[in-house]
């Protein structure tokens, strides 16, 4: 059995590896880098003909993990995708998104390329790739074995998004592991991650494999401060989000405390077409969420919805929002600051020190969050410097990644001493700590692959 990585190796973004073996060819995830423009050039490198993949295993919709279907169909892949129903539902929305956000960003990177006289770069995939994709999709339960040729999988829920799954396979007489991303135990509407059982090989993510997370209620806690504190300066809160279970978590805990009385009257947009159309798609699949969660579903029909929540999906809403001088908590994509309204919203806000911004998720290097997160005190946004004077807030513990002890408890109960652990999506420096404490604490032969690297196993 051979591994490339084309992708999620010594970096976050991009997840895409070529599994060969036992005369078949197949892929797990097929992501989009993301990040910095360095990043994003690698999009349409494979070390492979797409036409000779025998099919794809996704782990869940994150444009990282499925970003690149569309760019392998137009390519000449075949194949089927395999995915849970709610997966494929979710990787729907995010690469119509996806394909739309390209067209409209391409233009404005390439006239700055041809003013500094570099070659315009080509789409890499319209909305009609993205439609052509939708036929190869091919829909699977948890726990039940699936073959392809010579391979056997199934998936478990991995807990981190909704529906998304960490992998078993049987590979060439090995039962191999793909993590997938692994979930942060104790988030409010989906079940915690499963363990799979002992593995000869686990390929595992390693995304905040140097951090330990504050917990899930104090993380409540911070938030709840972050946003009364804004409010009595008479400032606004602006929170970049995922639009994908991040910006439902939110106003999952905003509703809370509206139901308690711990939320003053105030405006609560949720500026993100897709956020609102994912979150429609939570009531479409309740075999993913938290039994607590299904059964207030059940009672209410509703999950989400409370008097001071406003949707905006027109962009001449979006605007309007800019004028609001009110107490208000602008929730909009995306979520590392690359794009989006978020953009236009800290354009307008960023410079009054009576506003926060709060993070609560992860910001790759590159990213506009990154810079404001390492304390920049001005960042350039469309082409114009704006002062960063906000009160800037980050907190982990809404993360939907686990945490280093989630992480190490996870590869503990998947991997003994005879097995071979994989650490992929991690910043470099992050695999670095924790590749020994692996070896400490399981025993396993342990590897770090770089980028289009090869491991035979």
């Amino acid at each position: 059995m051979r591994i490339t990585f084309n992708g999620a190796a010594q970096v976050v973004t991009g997840s895409c590896h070529l599994v060969e073996a036992d005369g078949v060819r197949f892929l797990l995830d097929c992501g989009l880098f993301q990040g910095s423009e360095e990043l994003e050039e690698l999009n349409p490198k494979f070390t492979f003909d797409p036409s000779e993949i025998d099919f794809v295993i996704l782990s869940h919709g994150h444009l990282d993990h499925c970003g690149r279907l569309p760019y392998l169909v137009k390519k000449g892949f075949r194949g089927k995708i395999y995915a849970t129903s709610g997966t494929i539902d979710i990787s729907r929305l995010i690469l119509m998104d996806a394909a739309q956000v390209q067209e409209e960003q391409l233009k404005t990177v390439n006239r700055k390329r041809l003013r500094e006289g570099k070659k315009p770069r080509e789409l890499l995939y319209t909305l009609d790739d993205v439609f052509d994709t939708f036929n190869h999709f091919k829909p699977c339960d948890y726990h039940r074995w699936y073959r392809v040729g010579s391979v056997r999988f199934r998936f478990l829920d991995a807990g981190h998004i909704l529906c998304s799954e960490t992998v078993e396979l049987e590979v060439e007489g090995k039962r191999v592991v793909f993590s997938g991303d692994i979930g942060n135990r104790g988030k409010p509407l989906i079940r915690d991650p499963e363990i799979p059982e002992k593995a000869d090989v686990v390929i595992m993510e390693t995304t905040y494999a140097n951090r330990k997370h504050r917990s899930f209620k104090e993380s409540v806690e911070e938030f709840k401060e972050a946003v009364l504190s804004t409010f009595k300066r008479g400032g606004v809160v602006l929170i970049p989000t995922f639009a994908l279970e991040r910006a439902q978590d939110i106003l999952y805990i905003l509703k809370q405390m509206f139901e308690r009385g711990e939320l003053p009257p105030c405006k609560v947009f949720l500026d993100s077409p897709l956020a609102i159309s994912i979150t429609k798609t939570f009531r479409r699949h309740p075999e993913c969420l938290e039994d607590r969660v299904l059964k207030e579903l059940e009672r209410r029909g509703d999950i989400f919805n409370f008097p001071y929540l406003e949707f905006t999906r027109r962009v001449e809403d979006s605007k309007k929002i800019n004028e609001y001088r009110g107490r208000a908590i602008i929730i909009a994509g995306n979520g590392m600051c690359t794009g989006g309204r978020i953009l236009h919203h800290l354009k307008h806000r960023a410079w009054d020190e009576r506003n926060s911004i709060i993070f609560v998720g992860y910001q790759a290097e590159g990213t506009i969050g990154r810079q404001i997160v390492d304390g920049a005190k001005k960042v350039k946004i469309f082409n114009e410097t704006v002062a960063v004077k906000l009160k800037v807030y980050t907190i982990n513990g809404f993360s939907s990644h686990a945490d280093q002890p989630q992480l190490l408890d996870w590869v503990k109960r998947a991997a003994g001493r005879d097995s071979k652990v994989i650490l992929v999506h991690g910043e470099k420096p992050v695999i670095g700590k924790f590749l020994p404490l692996v070896k400490r604490e399981v025993g396993a032969k342990v590897f770090a692959p770089e980028l289009y690297s090869e491991i035979e196993l």
